[in-house]
């Protein structure tokens, strides 16, 4: 935020950790504290069907020049990543890993424990919204989750596997006791940072992104709506590369990658033909539906 307080002269204190619960509590006392809150994108429509959230206010926040599948009526997406499918390279050597949900869940050809993220969105039915045509084949093939997940237990390697509350431990879990594991791009990033023996595959990847929102009754509306603005500008997305963790949400900021850099965003041309974008207003509908479902399963 450093870029924006010079920006509009203005200081800007970062706070941490984000809490839904605090952004509703201090809606409903009429006592916000937060101007510009970072979330899941769920969380965008939870927070506009509990009256939460202000609108964005486009007169202010341009944009143009971002693909609709990271623009709504009470948030907009500021960075991406994904949810990726993971390898072990002792295990897998560098290009003879998986390639596809069909591959993870070929035990045969791809034996050992498999990592999942203990969520019923990523792990059964991902509700996506497609970025090219091989996106159509990659949601058709995650949306057989369930299916697999019921065939793969009464398998050695699925009943060795790890599930997961915490999108770090995923990429740890893989790196220690998997052989392979849904996990989030950034943490597998840091994992390789650090030597870890893992890598990954956007191929088939769940591209999803963290936005910014308006807490409904904030007293600094138009500054936090200015804010967000520069957030989506190519000065502030370029910003994001060198970073090598999430990246831009903004195309042509993606497209204006290094080499070596455009292997680690989802959002790089090269990357998102082969994705497609978690629909996160389908997503809050399904967990409400469906999560009482997984959670049965996995005591089953």
């Amino acid at each position: 935020m450093e870029p924006a307080s010079a920006k509009f002269g203005v200081p800007i204190v970062n706070t941490s950790p984000i809490s839904y619960a605090k952004v509703k509590a201090m809606v409903e006392a009429n006592a916000v504290e937060w101007d510009l809150v970072d979330v899941g994108g769920q969380f965008i429509y939870q927070g506009r069907d509990q009256g939460l959230l202000e609108k964005i206010d486009f007169s202010i926040v341009d944009v143009s020049k971002l693909d609709k599948y990271w623009v709504s009526e009470y948030g907009v997406f500021t960075s991406t990543g994904a949810t990726v499918i993971a390898y072990n390279t002792k295990a897998f050597p560098e290009g003879k890993g998986p390639q596809s949900w069909k591959d993870f869940w070929d035990v045969k050809a791809f034996p050992g424990p498999r990592t999942l993220y203990n969520a019923s969105t990523t792990t059964t039915k991902p509700r996506c919204s497609p970025t090219a045509s091989s996106a159509t084949r990659s949601t058709r093939d995650r949306g057989e989750g369930e299916a697999r997940l019921r065939q793969a237990r009464r398998d050695q390697a699925a009943r060795e596997g790890v599930v997961v509350d915490r999108g770090a431990d995923a990429a740890a879990a893989v790196d220690r006791r998997s052989r392979l594991g849904s996990a989030w791009s950034g943490r597998v990033l840091d994992a390789m940072k650090e030597k870890a023996p893992v890598s990954f595959t956007y191929k088939d990847a769940v591209a999803w992104g963290n936005a910014y929102v308006v807490p409904k009754g904030t007293p600094h509306k138009e500054l936090a709506m200015k804010v967000l603005n520069y957030s989506i500008s190519e000065e502030a997305q370029l910003r994001l590369l060198p970073l090598a963790t999430y990246g831009p949400v903004l195309a042509s900021a993606a497209a204006k990658a290094t080499p070596e850099q455009a292997m680690l965003y989802v959002t790089h041309p090269t990357n998102i033909k082969d994705a497609c974008i978690f629909n996160d207003e389908e997503v809050a509908k399904y967990v409400t539906r469906y999560e009482d479902e997984w959670r049965k399963f996995q005591l089953a």
